[in-house]
């Protein structure tokens, strides 16, 4: 297992946290000098607010265990491709390298509609890598709304 297979791994486990909550399964966690710094998972339903995904909730941990909103060194390792505010909230935290598991071509922001994270315009740009344990981040995507939709028809 690479490296980032490895991180990729612990951020599956994250996603099957948001899994068991009946959350979409997608986890996050940030990495800086080969260390988990923060973990994050959906949390929308159980928060009841629209602003927490997975990034975004391992961003704020990771802000706020390093003393600083800028996480210049770190890596996110992602299961599912960002969304616009995600991507955003990505380059305001001028987050170094992106991994990501599946990338999501209805709303995804780090290359599948549009590229957030390498515009020219923008004051940081990060490294992007993608495919990383693609197939165990589809499935369990593909698992949680397939069952979802099964318990919609069976009431």
């Amino acid at each position: 297992m690479s490296r980032d297979e490895y991180f990729m791994d612990i951020a599956l486990k994250e996603a099957k946290k948001a899994y068991n909550k009946g959350e979409v399964p997608i986890g996050c966690v940030i990495v800086k000098d080969d260390k988990i710094v923060s973990r994050g998972h959906n949390q929308v339903l159980s928060k009841k607010s629209g602003v927490n995904h997975a990034e975004i909730i391992a961003i704020n941990k990771a802000g706020q265990k390093l003393g600083d909103f800028r996480l210049e060194d770190t890596e996110l390792f992602v299961t599912l491709e960002p969304c616009c505010m995600c991507a955003g909230a990505i380059v305001n935290s001028r987050i170094k390298r992106v991994i990501i598991g599946a990338m999501d071509v209805k709303r995804g922001f780090c290359g599948s509609i549009e590229n957030v994270l390498d515009r020219q315009e923008l004051n940081h740009r990060s490294i992007i890598k993608t495919g990383v344990l693609e197939q165990k981040c589809l499935e369990i995507l593909q698992n949680f709304f397939k069952n979802l939709r099964s318990e919609k028809k069976n009431k």
